[in-house]
């Protein structure tokens, strides 16, 4: 085992003869001794400070004891793998920045961690494999195999010294791909994957029950969910399952299940959204927060504009604009009008104004006949009086306003 790792790092070493040290020298493999990310980190100051960020201290990972103190830079300047301490990565020696007083002078560059274990979580491998050093509790994670080792930890163990905050979590697993698929992925269960409809995959998965295969889809999760399997075996994304995910479909079948599904506000209702197989963009997670920090937010449908809720939809805002032809209170079969506010008081109004003059006018009446109801008509204008200031002052709103 030990062996097999030492034949194959040997064939690419610089540092095994000097002919390697000069320009256009090949790929180089070297262990991260440490990665600068802060001024906390060695070599902050001796290398620039802030330019220094990405920078790695690395050395021959077939040395163990190896004290040289070698600085890599990251090669690419748009993406950026930042390598973990004890993984190794392949160097190659291109210009320096002195290369204007010296054409010949080099310095080195890495590009992203070597995939030894095909893992997305890490990839590091600490010395002590190589000097055959490692402590019974780890001795197990590693078994040789046909092609050479593989690391299965089963016991959730953590010994591996991956640097200051980054903690091994076993659980963390690859996505399982399918053909033609291209995956990004992070250390922590987040991802892009650019896919499609794969009929007949191999395991199956939750979005190739419709449309035809290589229908393209774009998935982004982040967060995976627990199934019980063993960590090193491949998961697929669950929409009902992981933390958060955004799909963008063209003909898949998304089976989400939401937490409340109701259309009957509608005359014709939509298409579920887990029977749609036209292109959809869905996103799902615990909360979603739709915020605009200087303009407006605004949705547009060329249907309609659905809302669900549980409990309840609240609209909490200084003022509130509904512009329609039609405005259906309480359900889509209402049929009786909305008063208008101001032309229904003005006519109780004037109601309420005619019958104070008739009982003015009953008043005026001289009559035996009529003296018992002097006391009576009283109470009733007085009463009258009183409905007509109601009318024209606590009646009306003053937040809701209709045409």
């Amino acid at each position: 085992m030990i062996e097999g790792f030492s034949n194959i790092l040997g064939k690419t070493n610089p540092m095994s003869g000097p002919k390697n040290q000069t320009a256009g020298s090949p790929i180089f493999t070297a262990r991260v001794n440490n990665i600068i990310l802060s001024e906390e980190d060695e070599g902050w100051d001796e290398n620039g400070e802030f330019a220094s960020i990405g920078y790695i201290h690395f050395n021959n990972p077939v040395l163990p004891k190896n004290n040289q103190r070698n600085i890599a830079r990251p090669l690419f300047s748009n993406q950026k793998y930042y390598p973990l301490k004890n993984e190794l990565v392949y160097l190659i020696g291109l210009p320096s920045t002195d290369i204007n007083k010296d054409p010949a002078s080099l310095t080195y560059y890495y590009f992203q961690s070597i995939n030894i274990w095909n893992s997305n979580h890490h990839n590091a491998i600490p010395d002590e494999i190589f000097s055959k050093q490692l402590p019974p509790e780890q001795q197990q994670d590693y078994k040789t195999v046909g092609l050479g080792v593989v690391r299965q930890v089963t016991d959730e163990s953590t010994e591996i010294d991956l640097g200051y905050t980054f903690e091994e979590r076993s659980n963390i697993r690859t996505l399982q791909p399918y053909e033609g698929d291209y995956i990004l992925e992070g250390r922590w269960g987040n991802s892009i994957r650019f896919g499609s409809t794969v009929f007949s995959g191999n395991p199956s998965n939750l979005w190739s029950d419709s449309g035809n295969n290589g229908d393209p889809i774009i998935i982004l999760r982040n967060g995976q969910y627990e199934n019980g399997q063993d960590p090193w075996i491949p998961i697929i994304e669950d929409i009902n399952q992981d933390s958060g995910s955004i799909y963008l479909t063209s003909t898949q079948k998304i089976n989400i299940t939401p937490p409340t599904v109701s259309y009957n506000s509608y005359s014709t209702q939509p298409t579920a959204i887990n029977e749609y197989v036209e292109p959809q963009v869905i996103i799902n997670s615990g909360r979603l927060v739709f915020n605009s920090f200087q303009d407006h937010v605004l949705l547009s449908s060329k249907k309609s504009v659905g809302l669900n809720a549980v409990e309840s939809v609240n609209i909490d805002t200084p003022k509130t604009v509904i512009q329609s032809k039609e405005v259906y209170l309480g359900g889509k079969e209402a049929t009786e009008p909305v008063l208008k506010g101001d032309a229904t008081i003005a006519e109780l109004s004037d109601l309420v104004q005619e019958l104070i003059s008739l009982g003015l006018a009953m008043q005026t009446v001289v009559h035996p006949a009529f003296a018992p109801v002097t006391t009576v008509l009283n109470d009733y204008l007085f009463k009258l009086n009183q409905i007509n200031a109601n009318l024209l002052t606590k009646t009306k709103s003053t937040y809701s306003k209709t045409l």
